[in-house]
């Protein structure tokens, strides 16, 4: 197939969904052309250059800082939410248009709410019944329906709203509650409304696919616009990359080392911010109570300031960016995904079981998964379970050695991007 892929964010390991989703369309002989807007760092053409020597197509649309406030600032009198205007360029959208017209795509594949607006350029090139797909016009009428236009396929990743619901009461910044309040409502709409304007739309977990679909309830669509279906298909992880440190390397932390527990992820993310204080202010004092010398390591980009001054303990380590998380797990412990809410697949478990690390989670840390309890993973919720548990598997090597094992062999049986891949071509082809 021929396949135009548009995100608002160039795929790249951190962005490991589009990244592992498209190398594994490209291994499976089908052709990419990759829209993408990018920030300004330098890095981001350094990975585009990557995804260009796997043979794909891309093309960049730097989005700097001050675009993005104004795309926000005239959003604010409108429906629309901010999420949906933050990474949007109009070059991006006129070049969009232009390849639909000029060349044969046999499906557009639209990744996140950031990018999702698009959606209005592809519905401007319709099909004339009879002709094949990829031989594409310029509409010179309404919208084509969803059942004439090129084949449009909105990868959600996640329930936005449900995500905002959840910040808006547990997180741990003012400003993201405040930020999540003002844009809750129209965010629900927007979302509901996406659901009329794809032939088919992707989530990574069933509790996203069961919020948008409540959504859609909600917000009944107008006469003559039919809605998408819903298909989960969940993450994946790079099993070749992610895995657990061969025997003759340093051991894990414990034993005549400190004990180590470990948290990656994004810190400049809402939720993440709200799990490492949450660990660091509630679990550890607990677990320090039975076992003092334990340390704690957030690894992590961009910390804020509330983050970083929990290493004024010096069990407490803030790495701020590291070129690779990798080693933090292969010596780590333990690895905990302490959420406190949380929408979609966590990577940071999927990440940690490949590794042969074992995992502690909060429930909301690992819904989307089908993990064993005691056996692929330890589940515990409230910070004295929390401690509880992250002490059992310090101090029961059987139980860490049977996590360790359990994990990888989950990760292996459950999430390989191959398989997810094959699933989304499964869907592009029911629309052509």
């Amino acid at each position: 197939m021929k396949i135009l892929y548009v995100t608002p964010y160039v795929p790249s390991r951190i962005r490991t969904r589009p990244y592992h989703l498209i190398r594994a369309l490209v291994q499976l002989d089908h052709q990419i052309t990759l829209l993408t807007a990018a920030g300004t760092a330098s890095e981001e053409e350094t990975r585009a250059e990557e995804l260009r020597r796997w043979g794909i197509r891309v093309e960049l649309f730097p989005v700097p800082l001050l675009r993005s406030l104004g795309n926000c600032l005239l959003a604010l009198p409108t429906r629309e939410p901010l999420q949906a205007v933050y990474a949007y360029h109009p070059r991006m959208e006129r070049r969009l248009s232009q390849l639909l017209r000029e060349q044969a795509f046999d499906v557009v594949h639209v990744e996140h709410l950031r990018a999702a607006r698009l959606v209005r350029a592809v519905r401007m090139v319709s099909i004339p019944k009879g002709q094949a797909v990829g031989q594409v016009s310029v509409s010179t009428g309404s919208p084509t329906p969803a059942a004439q236009g090129v084949p449009r396929i909105y990868d959600a990743v996640d329930c936005i709203s449900l995500l905002f619901e959840q910040a808006a009461q547990s997180g741990a910044q003012l400003r993201s509650r405040l930020m999540t309040a003002v844009d809750l409502a129209r965010t629900r709409r927007y979302e509901a409304w996406l659901l009329t304007q794809y032939h088919h739309v992707v989530v990574t977990s069933q509790r996203d696919k069961d919020a948008l679909e409540a959504l859609a309830r909600r917000y009944p669509r107008k006469a003559g616009m039919r809605r998408a279906p819903i298909t989960v298909v969940t993450n994946g992880v790079d099993l070749e990359y992610f895995h657990p440190p061969p025997p003759q390397s340093p051991p894990r932390a414990g034993g005549s080392l400190p004990p180590t527990v470990v948290f990656t992820g994004k810190m400049s993310y809402h939720a993440n911010i709200a799990a490492a204080l949450y660990f660091a202010q509630e679990v550890l004092p607990r677990i320090w109570a039975q076992s003092p010398n334990v340390r704690f390591q957030i690894v992590g980009k961009d910390p804020p300031e509330t983050v970083r001054q929990l290493a004024a303990d010096a069990r407490v380590q803030v790495t701020g960016t590291v070129d690779d998380m990798r080693p933090y797990l292969a010596r780590a412990t333990v690895a905990v995904c302490p959420a406190l809410y949380a929408v979609g697949v966590q990577n940071k478990v999927l990440e940690a079981m490949a590794m042969g690390t074992p995992v502690v989670s909060t429930p909301a840390g690992c819904a989307a998964l089908a993990a064993g309890q005691g056996q692929d993973i330890l589940v515990a919720e409230g910070a004295e379970e929390l401690a509880r548990a992250v002490l059992q598997v310090l101090s029961t090597p059987r139980l860490a050695e049977r996590l360790a094992v359990g994990g990888r062999r989950y990760v292996e049986s459950h999430h390989s991007w191959r398989a997810k891949a094959q699933r989304l071509i499964g869907i592009y082809a029911e629309h052509l």
